[in-house]
């Protein structure tokens, strides 16, 4: 039986890591490792996209456990077809794919809870008070508006804001032409500026 390697979760609000053509050819070689069965490339795989798989599901699911079983399920999926991969497009695009559409089939089975606010997470070092409590209620803010939104929307605000993806990529992630996600980003910009300026309205997180 295949056992995960041990992952400790990071904040949602981390910044993703840094992309570049040296971290893709990493990948790649990763993969290669991986399509001959070996067990070390695929730990190194997983920890390089636990963490930007979790940020992106969390937005879209919302419940831990959910989150982890189809983080968890779509790197199963790279681990026992990592010779499906055809290089058409970025490694990372193929898994973001995988984990979108497990994702989806999630969220059509379940009515899955939300998550506590971003307001009950304890705050960060450094700011001083009144900006720690600034900060808490906009990620508060920003999170309610989020969950107001649908899955679809909600994956191609994600993928573009906070995985820095082009439209041609989310489009290739999400399973749609390009002129999709760019109607798909202008009604989520729309809803969110709506939705952001009636909770700043309310005073609520």
């Amino acid at each position: 039986m295949l056992k995960w390697p041990g992952i400790r979760r990071q904040r949602e609000d981390a910044p993703a890591p840094a992309r570049g053509p040296a971290a893709e050819r990493l990948e790649l070689a990763l993969l290669d490792g991986l399509k001959g069965g070996g067990r070390a490339e695929f730990d190194a795989l997983y920890r390089l996209y636990h963490p930007r798989l979790w940020r992106f599901l969390s937005h879209l699911m919302r419940q831990p456990d959910a989150i982890e079983e189809v983080l968890n399920d779509t790197l199963l999926v790279v681990w026992q077809r990592a010779d499906s991969f055809d290089g058409r497009s970025k490694l990372s695009t193929w898994i973001f794919g995988i984990a979108y559409r497990k994702a989806l089939k999630a969220l059509s089975r379940q009515d899955l809870p939300v998550e506590a606010d971003a307001a009950d997470e304890p705050a960060d070092s450094g700011p001083g008070p009144e900006q720690r409590m600034g900060l808490a209620q906009l990620r508060g803010r920003l999170k309610a508006a989020m969950a107001e939104l649908s899955p679809e929307h909600r994956a191609v605000v994600e993928l573009c804001y906070f995985h820095d993806m082009p439209h041609g990529e989310i489009a290739e992630v999400v399973g749609c032409p390009p002129e999709t996600v760019k109607t798909r980003m202008f009604y989520a910009r729309r809803r969110l500026r709506l939705l952001l300026d009636d909770l700043a309205g309310h005073g609520e997180l």
